[in-house]
């Protein structure tokens, strides 16, 4: 009883560090991953943005420049500021900016784009603004804040305008950047400027708040210079979780809240405004896959440690069995010398014969008694395959009801009830479905037959598919239909996939013109193991395809899977079919898929080959006999399910 516990306690000790080390390599995976992402992300914005204000950086220069601008900020003539108006209207309207004007040298605006409407800066005070400072200081403005006037929050621009040597006024370029956040909330983008105040977000409710707390004479001076004229500038909780190797790269968790979302934050520097680019890129993606991985191995884990206790428990069983065998040949030879001795004295000694005899019985009842206890090994061997194929068959409804509950989770939070409410009868068909696969437990102790069954060959595909839909978003995926006269040889040697025989179907069409006889649940239990032994094949190819071929003949048909792989080695085809053979890694198959579909196939008076494709890849030629769907009555697709 200690040995035994002392084991269970290493176990689950080897199941925890497992876990734990798988966790641990999921997520430095998926962060690496996407921190791999979110800089591209972030340094396509950068330079994006960079590009535009350097652009306009270029056109504020071009407007100081040009003698129209001087003339109007030194004589302040009416004429001089009447061509100065129409000039950077024309200008303004050509570089698409928001507005464009000139500050004479005590402040005052003399001109603009905009001095035929009513919200014109012509005759506003700017001598409180940092970018005009800057602009008679001789250097070039640069400053985002909300307009003193208009109200509106923009970029600014400015550059000294010379005359005569000497600096009469200062030119703006004001730029509305609202547009270039954009509105993904899911994956925020913002801007901060050198205080560390958002001014540009993706998310509304984010703007002009701060990123950390703000000095007293900061804040004074944003105040002063009123640059987000009367916002509240609060801080907007931003909590560190994690630093990566990465310097400009942090886990950190956005919201006061206890569940508060967690992101990767990815920073960038732009270079002459003095800004900071941050992105948010969420970790829930990285979680989900780290938890999924750490559950598979420690699945895995578990299974081979059953696996392993069954196969002890096997030997042991083995060795009482011999054991027996030894000890009913010792008895055979004991009695048969007894019957020697006592045949020789038979006619003198009958009450010693009766005793022979009832020795004999007791060793028959012997021989019965171990008989049995064969006969029970060979139970518990057949017990055994049975579990493994209905773990196997399982594992595919059990993915894809992981799959829809998590949809059907986010739907609901989403309040869209319809798709909801399609996940939640999906789920109770893959319900049905599991339900079905248990109840076919009877063919393992007897074989039904299921010659007569019935079953369209586009609904099951589509079903199958549907399944495994989640493995198939990376891959590429073709069914195609080929009608011939007679399939005869043709039906274990199909076209090339290159021939150009096929044509083209859509498998979620309601198609029922094409029927096998064959049960529903088993011939989509074949689909999915075959189908889903290519996509094992193409995990490690970099352009996975996948197509799934229909040769239809007068009295039977052909469903030719085939995949780009590696193929098959051709040591491993002799023994393709055979149970509990697989070439796959440890914990990643239980060897049943291709022996379950060989069975099926049989069991429906068809066939089930393989082959490698002249090209790569290998095929899958699953033959069933074709039935006439004019006399054949089909279950509804729900039910099927």
């Amino acid at each position: 009883m200690t040995r035994r516990l002392l084991v269970v306690l290493a176990l689950a000790a080897a199941l925890v560090a497992v876990c734990a080390a798988t966790w641990r390599l999921a997520w430095l995976r998926g962060i690496d991953a996407l921190q791999q992402q979110a800089a591209v992300r972030a340094d396509r914005t950068v330079i994006a943005l960079g590009d535009t204000l350097e652009r306009y950086e270029s056109l504020s220069y071009l407007v100081a420049s040009h003698p129209v601008v001087g003339e109007a900020l030194e004589t302040g003539a009416s004429d001089a500021i009447a061509r100065a108006n129409r000039y950077l209207t024309d200008a303004n309207a050509h570089a698409h900016a928001d507005v464009t004007y000139i500050i004479r040298a005590d402040g005052l605006c003399l001109s603009a784009s905009n001095w035929d409407r009513p919200d014109s800066f012509a005759g506003s005070q700017y001598r409180f603004r940092p970018y005009f400072v800057d602009a008679m200081g001789g250097r070039v403005g640069r400053f985002f804040g909300i307009g003193t006037v208009s109200h509106v929050p923009g970029y600014y621009i400015s550059q000294p305008v010379y005359r005569g040597g000497r600096i009469v006024g200062a030119a703006v370029l004001k730029l509305n950047l609202e547009w270039f956040p954009g509105t993904d909330a899911n994956e925020p983008v913002f801007v901060v400027d050198k205080h560390g105040v958002i001014f540009l977000s993706s998310v509304p409710a984010w703007k002009y708040r701060a990123v950390r707390d703000l000095p007293r004479e900061v804040a004074t001076a944003i105040e002063e210079t009123r640059q987000y004229a009367q916002q509240s500038l609060a801080k907007l909780p931003i909590t560190p979780v994690r630093a990566l190797n990465a310097s400009d790269a942090h886990v950190v968790r956005v919201g006061a809240k206890r569940f508060s979302p967690y992101y990767l934050l990815t920073q960038r520097r732009l270079g002459a405004p003095q800004w900071q680019l941050m992105t948010l890129a969420p970790v829930d993606s990285v979680l989900d896959d780290a938890r999924n991985t750490t559950a598979a191995v420690g699945f895995g884990f578990v299974s081979l440690c059953l696996l392993a206790f069954y196969w002890r428990m096997r030997r042991a069983r083995l060795r009482e069995v011999m054991k027996g065998r030894a000890l009913l040949q010792k008895a055979y030879a004991e009695l048969n010398q007894r019957v020697e001795e006592r045949t020789a004295d038979l006619s003198a000694a009958n009450a010693q014969l009766q005793t022979e005899v009832a020795e004999r019985t007791r060793a028959e009842n012997e021989l019965r008694a171990a008989h049995a206890e064969l006969l029970q090994t060979s139970k518990l061997a057949a017990l055994g395959q049975m579990a493994a194929g209905i773990t196997h068959e399982l594992n595919q409804p059990l993915s894809a009801l992981r799959t829809f509950s998590d949809n059907t989770r986010v739907l609901i939070e989403r309040g869209a009830l319809a798709d909801a409410r399609e996940n939640l009868e999906a789920i109770g068909a893959l319900t049905d479905r599991m339900g079905k696969i248990t109840n076919q437990l009877k063919l393992f102790v007897g074989r039904a037959q299921t010659h007569n069954a019935r079953s369209p060959v586009m609904r099951a595909l589509r079903n199958a598919l549907q399944l495994l839909q989640k493995r198939l978003q990376r891959i590429s995926v073709e069914v195609r239909i080929r009608d011939v006269a007679c399939l005869g040889d043709r039906a274990t040697q199909p076209a090339p996939a290159e021939a150009g025989l096929y044509r083209p179907v859509d498998p979620a069409a309601n198609d029922l013109s094409l029927v096998a006889y064959c049960d529903d649940l088993r011939l989509e239990q074949a689909l999915i193991n075959l189908v889903g032994n290519a996509l094992d094949a193409l995990e490690t190819v970099d352009e996975p395809r996948l197509s799934i071929d229909i040769d239809v003949g007068l009295d039977a048909l052909a469903i030719v899977v085939r995949d780009n792989g590696p193929g098959i080695p051709p040591d491993v085809l002799p023994r393709l079919f055979e149970p509990f053979f697989t070439t796959k890694a440890m914990g990643k198959g239980l060897g049943l898929g291709l022996a379950i579909a060989s069975s099926i196939a049989r069991d429906c008076g068809g066939s089930l080959s393989a082959y490698n494709e002249a090209g790569g890849g290998a095929a899958f030629v699953l033959t069933l006999r074709r039935a006439d769907a004019a006399t054949t009555t089909l279950p509804d697709a729900a039910s099927s399910r």
